[in-house]
């Protein structure tokens, strides 16, 4: 799964998600792609699980880019912990996602192929999205 190899703090604080992207909001690498249309927190587990969707549907053909990375801790406390005696121990990393923020982008396969694959990555993301395709695109 997808982590940092280092980090330099154990712990993040939360953060505010508003607005739109800044940047990472144009097709870079591919000619179709998924662009998030809400706010999230993106959870390393489930962009493995949206990445195998795509390479199995695509039978290893074409190539894929994965534009979203998880390198924000996510901590939590123990249950039945009462209120206080600090911040809880890190569980696992998260990537913060702002509306227009481009998610996954594929290439080197046909248009309905793509849209399909694409498609089945969506489900397994807990956000909204959109398939998108380059302007100069051409069949």
């Amino acid at each position: 799964m997808l982590q940092p190899k280092r980090t330099k703090y154990r712990r993040a604080q939360k953060g505010r998600m508003k607005g739109n992207a800044q940047r990472g909001h144009q097709l870079a690498f591919g000619s179709f792609g998924i662009k998030a249309l809400e706010n999230h927190w993106i959870e390393q587990r489930q962009i493995e699980a949206a990445r195998v969707a795509v390479t199995r549907y695509m039978q290893r053909q074409g190539q894929i880019w994965i534009r979203i990375f998880p390198d924000k801790p996510l901590t939590k406390k123990p249950l039945d912990v009462r209120m206080g005696k600090g911040k809880g121990d890190p569980v696992g990393f998260i990537a913060p996602v702002t509306p227009g923020r481009i998610l996954f982008e594929a290439d080197g396969v046909p248009y309905a192929v793509a849209k399909e694959a694409l498609r089945l990555a969506a489900q397994k993301l807990p956000i909204a999205t959109k398939f998108i395709v380059r302007r100069d695109y051409s069949e």
